[in-house]
């Protein structure tokens, strides 16, 4: 049996949890970590941007830019990913495997659950009320898409029934 867990920031402790009630001894656990695009890819557009402005006019760069800070992004943001991988691992206390991968975080997990037999992963959004908004788009995302059995968890307790949506005005009673 191979599990897939989705270590995000803020809900990992949940998910690993989850993992330790929920797979059988000896399953293949995979501790999954996905960096997105935007952040390193904002860095990269605006200093291409400023770097072009000034050198257009024939300026150089200011002192202490010589280098792309988008670059220094993706290499913070990979370190963080490791240390948080081996702190799931920790919490974990159980063989397994830790990936990194960089991508559409959406798409990295659907494509990552292909052949597993489970695929956990955290409500991360709005987790004051029951309800749809209790998801991220990305989130959403992968629920929808998977092509495996998936354990959705609350990262905390959940709220009360009582927070539940009404129910559309047109719907029989």
């Amino acid at each position: 049996m191979t599990v897939i867990v989705w270590i995000v920031e803020g809900t990992w402790p949940a998910c690993v949890d989850a993992a330790r009630r929920h797979a059988p001894e000896g399953a293949e656990i995979v501790l999954l970590h996905v960096t997105g695009p935007d952040v390193p890819a904002a860095a990269h557009g605006a200093y291409a941007g400023l770097l072009g402005r000034g050198h257009s006019r024939g300026h150089r760069p200011a002192e202490g830019w010589g280098s792309d800070p988008g670059t220094r992004l993706e290499d913070l943001a990979a370190t963080s990913a490791d240390a948080l991988l081996r702190t799931a691992a920790v919490r974990l206390a159980r063989p397994c495997a830790r990936q990194e991968r960089p991508g559409r975080p959406e798409r990295v997990v659907v494509a990552a659950a292909d052949g597993a037999d489970l695929l956990i992963l955290a409500r991360d959004g709005d987790r004051r009320h029951l309800g749809p908004h209790s998801l991220s788009p990305a989130s959403r995302f992968v629920v929808d898409h998977a092509p495996c059995p998936v354990l959705l968890v609350w990262p905390e307790a959940a709220p009360d029934i009582g927070t539940m949506p009404s129910p559309p005005p047109h719907a029989p009673a």
